[in-house]
């Protein structure tokens, strides 16, 4: 039967991948130890090479892309809404109630 998915911490995964690069253990090796699967310490280290400290945000630190992602979105929405009042504007004055 598999094993239910965990969720580990940043420093969980810093940690593994840190004795993985600085001790030389092998990925088996470190994965036997820390009761990890080797994909997922290869794919811990593959994230770390390639962004470092920012590989491992957790769920309440998005990525700077991503909070900049969110932040345009809320800010073309209230631009939409601006826009939308503004032409419901221009057109009631274009054609006064009589």
């Amino acid at each position: 039967m598999a094993r239910p998915r965990t969720t580990y911490a940043a420093d969980f995964n810093r940690s593994a991948v840190q004795t993985i690069t600085e001790q030389k253990l092998s990925v088996a090796e470190t994965a036997r130890r820390l009761d990890v699967g080797e994909n997922r310490l290869r794919e811990w280290r593959k994230a770390f090479l390639a962004k470092g400290d920012a590989a491992f945000p957790g769920h309440g630190n998005p990525a700077p892309a991503d909070d900049e992602l969110r932040r345009l979105r809320a800010e073309n929405a209230r631009l939409r809404a601006e826009r939308d009042l503004l032409k419901k504007a221009a057109a009631y004055f274009a054609n006064p109630p009589t």
